[in-house]
């Protein structure tokens, strides 16, 4: 320790020299990058914001715009506690069966609980709207806004996109409120410094920074991934919290992080949130366009058989009868190579573009079709609340299971030789169905002993049973036959 301390002052005065030759070299370099190459910058990097010494300045001019946010959710169950264990829908319950607590110990009493979670927003006009993630308020019964002043007000939801995961939310202040300057996500770099504003574990106005790592992620969220990811902590209570960058502008909206490591979030692209504002503000909901198909990207391999050039974009391998696409011409083994004249290299990309797409207009889709180029006139519909670019004919909600007709496209693809039925598409984890044992694939061909069809004859039958008891479903597997109850 004594050498090296040594050795320092010894090297003092040109270790000075060289640390001042430095900072006059990074000096240097950030006026020439400005002067030479601004339209590759960030507004924070043309603001000469590089390398900051301290972030306290902007941290202290965006405090006020951010908010602290509380949900309370009201849960009513039947739950009967021994010794703190709860004997209702326990292991005890299930492996003795409801009769017998039944006999034991009659019907047990409804309690209700409160849930109650945090999470975090900020403010975006004078009068009180506030973004933060949809899944922080979804199914709240009580939503309490927190400002950085100390006031609280009740909130009320304005508007949701379960998609991607946003929420407009509205307060009622009696003065005009701080308001968080909106940037530009399109704008940032990997590189670039980000300071992560919000309430973790619940500890208010906590400030992390760090670098933007990555843009443009597919994290598998949902239809219209686009993430930015940062090293920025971001932690549970994070959720819905502004990414700011050094000139004080949000380019992210905190979303989500990856459990197993440590240093990677992910946020929202703020350009995505200004895109759908108008919608929520106005009709509460997100309204996108829909063509009806099944796809898939092109792969190399895919790409040497078809004898396609390259292995850019997507292959239909379903164009569902009687919807948009199908209509207008579209079927399977066509590649999807453009949407009205702009090039498509993957789904992600086609999945965006039909989205942005308005309602009941006309789209220009071109296709390779046995090596030539073809052009479709499509009359693009309204994306179902499920199902990405695919149509789901099904119900909202039947016991945690989504149902599909079988239609003959869905026949072939499935290589079924009978229609008739419903072929079970998703399985919600720990749902009704799910303990009951259904799963993907699985064809339901009779409920409660009547024999199912279609879709129609699927919904009558759900609706016709008493949800207070079990249901009875003749499920097909493979070439197997056999009976699931759904146990409410």
């Amino acid at each position: 320790m004594k050498r090296v301390n040594m050795m320092i002052g010894k090297r003092l005065p040109r270790l000075l020299v060289s640390l001042f030759l430095g900072v006059a070299l990074v000096v240097g370099t950030a006026t020439l990058g400005e002067s030479t190459s601004q339209e590759k910058k960030s507004t924070a990097a043309k603001a000469g914001l590089l390398a900051p010494l301290s972030f306290s300045d902007v941290a202290e001019s965006v405090m006020p715009c951010v908010v602290n946010i509380s949900t309370t959710k009201v849960v009513r169950g039947g739950d009967m506690f021994y010794f703190g264990t709860p004997f209702k829908g326990s292991p005890f319950e299930r492996f003795f069966g409801d009769e017998f607590f039944r006999h034991f110990f009659g019907d047990l009493p409804e309690r209700e609980f409160r849930q109650r979670s945090l999470g975090s927003g900020f403010v975006i006009s004078k009068d009180g709207y506030i973004f933060t993630n949809n899944h922080v308020i979804e199914r709240a019964d009580e939503i309490q806004i927190r400002l950085s002043d100390g006031r609280e007000y009740r909130a009320e939801v304005r508007g949701t996109d379960k998609t991607t995961d946003i929420a407009l939310l509205k307060i009622d202040a009696e003065n005009d409120l701080p308001v968080a300057k909106l940037g530009s996500s399109a704008d940032l770099r990997v590189g670039e410094w980000v300071i992560a504003i919000g309430n973790p574990f619940g500890l208010a106005q906590t400030v992390t920074a760090g670098i933007v790592s990555a843009t443009g992620r597919v994290i598998g969220a949902g239809p219209y991934d686009d993430f930015i990811q940062t090293d920025a902590s971001i932690n549970p209570g994070n959720s819905g919290g502004p990414l700011f960058n050094l000139a004080g502008e949000v380019v992210g909206i905190n979303t989500a992080i990856v459990a197993q490591g440590q240093g990677i979030g992910f946020a929202i692209p703020i350009d995505m949130a200004k895109e759908i504002l108008p919608a929520l503000k106005e009709e509460g909901r997100v309204t996108r366009g829909w063509l009806g198909v099944s796809v898939q990207d092109v792969t190399p391999e895919i790409a040497e058989t078809l004898g396609l050039k390259s292995a850019e974009g997507v292959l239909v391998a379903q164009a569902f009868e009687g919807d948009p696409a199908a209509e207008a011409g579209i079927r399977s083994g066509d590649v999807i190579v453009s949407i009205n004249g702009k090039p498509i290299k993957n789904s992600h990309e086609l999945l965006r573009e039909v989205a942005a797409i308005p309602v009941g207009t006309k789209a220009s889709v071109g296709v390779i079709r046995g090596g030539k180029k073809m052009n479709f006139s499509v009359v693009v519909k309204e994306r179902p609340e499920e199902g990405g670019l695919v149509r789901r004919d099904t119900r909202e909600d039947f016991y945690g299971m989504t149902v599909q007709s079988i239609t003959p496209d869905v026949a072939q693809h499935f290589g079924l030789t009978d229609t008739a039925g419903v072929i079970v598409t998703q399985v919600k984890p720990g749902s009704i169905a799910d303990n009951a044992g259904v799963r993907p694939s699985d064809i339901i061909l009779s409920v409660n002993n009547t024999r199912i069809e279609n879709i129609d004859d699927f919904r009558e039958a759900m609706s016709e049973a008493d949800e207070s008891k079990s249901i009875l479903l003749l499920i097909k597997r493979g070439e197997a036959r056999f009976f699931v109850v759904l146990k409410p």
